[in-house]
């Protein structure tokens, strides 16, 4: 069945009456960079007046649970750090809680100060955030594996430099004991007035060059989606997963059998939302702020 268009004040009634649980990915349909979408923020606030359970899912790693509560507050909206669920904390919970991380071992990180935070939290100690230093090809011996890494973990990493690749690389193909675990595989990210390049583009150079596969822990894959489930003991029938990639938000959404609705304000346009060989949304709509009107 093709995606339902909410355009009018009785859709949105509707719409919000039948569910109890709203799941948001948060890049492109909370803010765009950082700045909030048009009525957005006024939109969560008569969400949560309904009485309405609000779920921040992203698989945005940079930033950790706290931080983002900081950046909701910033912009004007209410969070808790117990409605935010990031890649970065899945990862995290996922090595402490599936894997029984050794205490002994460290996780190499390509990414920002969110996933050190996040794992430093659980207790998995970090490094790889001090390899600045500048490399040639006459210093390539000096990048040497290490066995004190048990994992690698990958996130979208504004910074990333051929050192940092070059020690990953040679902690997984010299160890094959190494976990690979990647945040993401985002091909794209939004950040504001254009689309950049995403941790799944990043990626693709260690896959590359290791011949390894990551375990990936983001939306739409099935190691977030469980913890995500596990967690707030969800009721498929009266969720809802809101986002604006058919391909991660949606397809998230799919696979754990909640409706879903996309948004037109980060990567896809009406086109892509209608085009039969996409994941089908149960609905979409321009914005997510349009739901405001129920505040008026």
């Amino acid at each position: 069945m093709a995606p339902a268009l909410l355009e009018s004040r009785a859709d949105y009634e509707a719409f919000v009456d039948r569910y109890d649980t709203f799941l948001f990915d948060c890049d492109g349909v909370i803010w765009r960079g950082n700045t909030p979408i048009d009525n957005v923020p006024a939109t969560l606030d008569m969400l949560r007046k309904r009485g309405k359970r609000l779920i921040f899912v992203t698989n945005n790693s940079a930033t950790s649970r706290r931080d983002y509560v900081s950046k909701f507050a910033k912009l004007g909206m209410q969070a808790a750090v117990e409605e935010i669920f990031s890649s970065a904390y899945a990862t995290a919970v996922y090595l402490r809680d599936v894997v029984g991380f050794a205490s002994d071992k460290k996780a190499y990180v390509i990414g920002g100060s969110g996933i050190r935070n996040e794992l430093e939290d659980v207790g998995i100690a970090t490094v790889g955030h001090d390899d600045t230093a500048a490399i040639s090809l006459a210093t390539l011996n000096d990048v040497e594996p290490s066995v004190d890494v048990g994992a690698v973990v990958f996130g979208i990493d504004y910074d990333i430099s051929y050192r940092k690749l070059s020690n990953a690389h040679i902690n997984l193909t010299q160890n094959p004991e190494c976990l690979f675990i990647a945040t993401n595989d985002d091909r794209t990210l939004p950040g504001g007035k254009h689309v950049y390049p995403g941790t799944g583009a990043l990626l693709s150079t260690l896959i590359h060059s290791t011949q390894r596969t990551p375990l990936v822990m983001g939306k739409p894959n099935t190691p977030m989606l469980d913890c995500v489930m596990q967690k707030f003991h969800l009721d498929p029938t009266r969720s809802c997963m809101v986002g604006d990639r058919l391909d991660t938000d949606i397809l998230f959404g799919i696979k754990g059998g909640v409706s879903t609705l996309c948004v037109l304000t980060g990567v896809a346009d009406e086109a892509s939302v209608l085009s039969p060989s996409a994941p089908q949304a149960t609905y979409y709509m321009p914005s997510l702020g349009d739901l405001f009107a129920l505040a008026q």
